[in-house]
């Protein structure tokens, strides 16, 4: 094991907020209200590069600046490189455009039936719930939709796309999204998971959030209340470095699974965040020792101005072969590219099958390099 896996390592406590009583540091609605969303707000406890600095200027045509005061503390001051501040803070690399990339990089709004609620696989769909984050992350799929930067001013019509999943009867399978659906008012996260759960074929609820390592203080006992009472309710959870996973993230996370949320973790491949294995290896064994199970490492989609975070394919395929063998089965995620222009996740793997043919035999190559013949 790392030591940076060790739990009394675990990063906690109010950093720059020191001063702000306990009571206040522990109010969700405290940590919204004070978020960082100006040059000013953050110079304030860092100096700001002239790339940051042009980065902000960009922000208000592509996307919102926001960030927690608990999330901030994890930031280091002193280096611009610093992965998680490579995550939320704006670089001038965004008014870039790359061949390739767009503002719908994955094709949702061509498998839009209704407004905020995307179609693309036959048993299930996407629903938005709220066009608001905790944070707002740089290389954000739905940086058109959220935050409202570019003056989209989208406006999530749950009515709508519950009339439609009523309509179709194939659809057993919801995930909410936005946005972060956690950020709803409990009663209305209440309501809305209440009309899903009346609906007889649906049978699988989803909620993809970033909540437990933007705002962990948001995961109360009323929260949990409500996810028991329409559970299980599954989670997608979104965290990069390990760094993320503080102890306050490992106590909402753990309210969660004594909540009965099953969760998985959906990490994004980014470049200087989280491209070694190393990092990699050590954020896959905080998790599970979180209770959350490394579902899925994503390929970062071709949002425009991405390209300095992005990771080549071929860098990803050889992490993942780093784990393999190296760790238990369960901190190796599915490695997927979700594939430009709306055609679904697609699992990029380590070529381990060596030869294959219709002669009653494979060879194939282990971890170690070694080849094995399998009879069949």
């Amino acid at each position: 094991m790392h030591p940076s896996d060790h739990l009394e390592n675990w990063f906690q406590g109010q950093g720059h907020w020191a001063s702000t009583p306990p009571g206040q540091w522990q109010s969700w609605a405290w940590q919204l209200q004070n978020r960082l969303t100006s040059p000013a707000h953050f110079e304030r406890h860092l100096t700001l590069s002239g790339e940051e600095r042009q980065g902000f200027r960009h922000a208000a045509n592509r996307l919102s600046v926001a960030i927690t005061p608990y999330f901030f503390n994890l930031v280091d001051p002193a280096d611009p490189e610093c992965p998680i501040r490579r995550q939320v803070v704006p670089r001038g690399a965004e008014a870039l455009v790359s061949p390739g990339e767009s503002p719908d990089p994955i094709g949702e709004e061509a498998a839009s039936p209704v407004p905020g609620l995307v179609h693309r696989y036959p048993d299930r769909v996407l629903l938005m719930a709220t066009n608001q984050c905790a944070g707002y992350c740089r290389y954000c799929t739905r940086g058109r939709l959220v935050s409202n930067a570019a003056d989209h001013h989208f406006l999530p019509r749950h009515e709508q796309a519950l009339d439609y999943i009523r309509r179709h009867e194939e659809v057993r399978d919801v995930l909410l999204s936005g946005g972060d659906p956690l950020l709803l008012p409990d009663s209305r996260l209440d309501e809305l998971l209440g009309a899903l759960r009346a609906i007889p074929h649906v049978e699988f609820l989803r909620i993809g959030t970033r909540v437990p390592g933007f705002l962990p203080q948001r995961v109360t006992p009323a929260l949990c209340g409500v996810l028991r009472k329409h559970g299980p309710v599954w989670l997608s959870l979104h965290f990069n470095h390990p760094r993320e996973c503080t102890r306050e993230a490992r106590e909402a996370t753990e309210r969660l699974a004594l909540a009965g949320c099953p969760m998985g973790s959906q990490s994004v491949l980014l470049r200087g965040v989280n491209d070694d294995a190393q990092t990699l290896r050590s954020l896959f064994h905080r998790l599970l020792m979180m209770r959350v199970h490394p579902y899925y490492l994503y390929a970062c989609d071709c949002i425009t101005g991405s390209a300095h975070l992005r990771v080549p394919v071929s860098r990803g395929i050889e992490l993942i072969r780093s784990l393999r063998g190296h760790t238990t089965g369960y901190a190796v995620p599915q490695f997927v590219i979700d594939a430009p222009g709306g055609g679904g996740k697609v699992p990029v793997n380590p070529g381990y099958i060596a030869e294959s043919g219709p002669g009653e035999r494979t060879v194939v190559r282990s971890y170690r390099g070694t080849l094995h013949e399998y009879p069949g």
